[in-house]
């Protein structure tokens, strides 16, 4: 029953280890091809208008921003909450 326990624990940590790895992206400091490889339904074009719009109107204050950028809707930000982090910009 022990090795049954360490083997489920084993298994459990390799599937989570790779949502552990994924580093939060700062929309602040980010590229347009780091924004775009890193959240989900971000395409090169939309994370180009991310930067675009950051440095035409300067850095994010909160993750909500992001929908000031068209394109960018709040289900998009919800869906990549998790990988969002709000740095002080330049």
């Amino acid at each position: 029953m022990l090795k049954s326990i360490s083997t489920r624990l084993s298994l459990l940590f390799m599937l989570l280890s790779p949502l552990a790895l994924q580093a939060a992206v700062d929309i602040n400091r980010a590229d347009a091809a780091t924004i775009a490889r890193e959240l989900e339904g971000v395409g090169l074009k939309k994370a180009q208008s991310i930067v675009a719009w950051r440095e035409a109107h300067g850095p994010f204050r909160r993750v909500e921003d992001l929908t000031r950028v068209k394109g960018i809707g709040p289900a998009t930000v919800e869906r990549n909450r998790d990988r969002l982090e709000v740095g002080g910009g330049e």
